[in-house]
């Protein structure tokens, strides 16, 4: 790798990882930019050079949860329904591990000034997140609604999914559980988080089997 793109990749990934430990169960809006450039130990300036708002920290992390799921699907091949399963069960995980910055990231893209474009992810990032992975630059990074459309397909070509609705129709209804499972989780207390996810998705795909 180049040293000047490994060095802005690794701090990339620092500034994702030290916000995380930072957040922990307290709003995205309460963690204060002084409190990473702190824990980093760089500038707002430089901080600002590679996330131009605060608010892409969030979106980064996002991207960085499609490409994980992608490198998963890889590695072991998940298809259909047992594809669907398996995100909405590690954005359980993700909530349980770091209810804040899901939360926050929930109400985010409810935001009108939000960006509409997914933040990217720099090949020299792809690497140092997976070195075991000679071929790593070529996993297709799929977006959530991507992964949810192509999974309800493969449902529907396993027979899985039987009603005559339009995968894109099973994906809006998939991607709406998906975040507002985590605000409803929230507001009611409710715990186990995973569960909850597979008792919503189970009642969804009921209604479509």
């Amino acid at each position: 790798m180049n040293l000047r793109k490994e060095k802005a990749a690794r701090l990339k990934l620092a500034i994702l990882d030290h916000t995380l430990k930072l957040i922990g169960k307290k709003s995205f809006d309460d963690l204060y930019v002084e409190e990473i450039c702190a824990k980093v130990k760089i500038s707002k300036v430089t901080l600002f050079k590679y996330f131009p708002q605060k608010e892409d920290i969030l979106l980064y992390f996002f991207r960085l949860w499609c490409l994980r799921r992608a490198v998963e699907f890889k590695d072991k091949p998940r298809e259909g329904l047992a594809a669907i399963q398996y995100v909405f069960d590690k954005w359980a995980e993700d909530y349980e591990a770091h209810p804040g910055i899901v939360l926050s990231l929930a109400a985010y893209m409810a935001d009108l000034k939000r960006t509409p474009k997914p933040f990217p992810v720099k090949p020299e990032e792809r690497k140092l997140l997976f070195p075991q992975l000679t071929d790593i630059l070529h996993v297709e990074l799929l977006s959530l609604d991507q992964m949810l459309e192509k999974a309800a397909l493969e449902a529907v070509f396993k027979k899985e999914i039987t009603k005559t609705t339009s995968t894109r129709d099973v994906m809006l209804l998939l991607s709406t559980l998906f975040y507002g499972s985590v605000l409803t989780a929230h507001t009611n207390q409710v715990n186990p988080m995973k569960m909850f996810l597979r008792r919503n998705v189970e009642l969804v795909l009921k209604g479509l089997a």
